[in-house]
């Protein structure tokens, strides 16, 4: 075996095992960017994840505008209501069921057209029922501008209480929720004449007063009084009792209103 030739150029000594890479100044300004945005998406996916998991933030479902909402509660939150204002006095005009001594008074502000209004009402019944004598049930119209027929529905029941007296004021919109249709309009205007003759009324006289509109006022100032008092909805009741009134907003079930009216005794 010979010798290799000797070349004055070759350089023996050892070199790096490592390669430098030499880049571009614009990529290594993109690189530094892009690593950025991954640190503080990082970051800030860890603080959120803190705080929901401490119960800071509620996740919900999508609107149909396209944000998320918190999902409320399937139930209004427990009544702790106060009024804004006075709550109108009960007088001999009111449409009073059960006792008018009662230790208790359910100031109710409904819609007839309300599908809210018509679950509460069979709850205000069953309450009614179970606290006898230590009840009463005021009702009050608070008809809302979007439900078609729900002014006149509350002018028909004037009707009524006028031609009837209190007992056919009741049994009328007794009937009124127990067929009122869910989704829809409610009970049919050319209905009300119909089921005032079924209850035992003159049906001539009762068209004529509700054609007259003559019960409009009523209906409105009963309506202006609530708002005064803090109602914004229906069904929005008052409880009245020894430590003064609270308003309950919404179709509370039956154990709160039981819980609401224990407290007020």
């Amino acid at each position: 075996m010979t010798d290799a030739p000797y070349d004055p150029d070759f350089d023996s000594s050892p070199k790096e095992s490592t390669i430098n890479l030499k880049l571009k100044p614009q990529t290594m300004f993109i690189a530094g960017i892009v690593g950025g945005v991954l640190v503080l998406c990082t970051i800030g996916f860890f603080i959120l994840l803190t705080i929901w998991l401490k119960g800071g933030v509620s996740l919900g479902a999508k609107t149909t505008a396209g944000t998320v909402a918190v999902a409320p509660p399937s139930q209004p939150t427990a009544p702790d209501a106060a009024p804004s204002g006075p709550v109108p006095p009960v007088t001999a005009k009111d449409h009073i069921r059960g006792n008018p001594n009662a230790k208790v008074v359910l100031i109710e502000y409904s819609d007839m057209e309300c599908p809210f209004c018509q679950r509460f009402h069979s709850t205000l019944q069953q309450a009614l029922k179970e606290y006898g004598n230590n009840v009463a049930w005021v009702y009050r119209h608070y008809p809302l501008s979007f439900h078609a027929n729900a002014q006149k529905e509350a002018e028909a029941s004037e009707c009524a209480a006028e031609l009837g007296g209190n007992q056919a004021f009741w049994t009328y919109i007794d009937k009124i929720f127990e067929r009122s249709s869910v989704g829809g309009t409610g009970f049919a205007l050319d209905k009300l004449a119909p089921l005032a003759k079924e209850i035992g009324l003159n049906e001539s006289a009762f068209k004529t007063c509700l054609d007259s509109g003559k019960h409009a006022k009523t209906v409105q100032d009963q309506l202006n009084g609530g708002s005064a008092a803090g109602v914004q909805g229906t069904p929005g009741t008052f409880i009245v009792g020894k430590n003064g009134s609270q308003l309950i907003p919404g179709a509370l079930p039956y154990e709160s209103i039981k819980q609401a009216i224990d407290a007020a005794l």
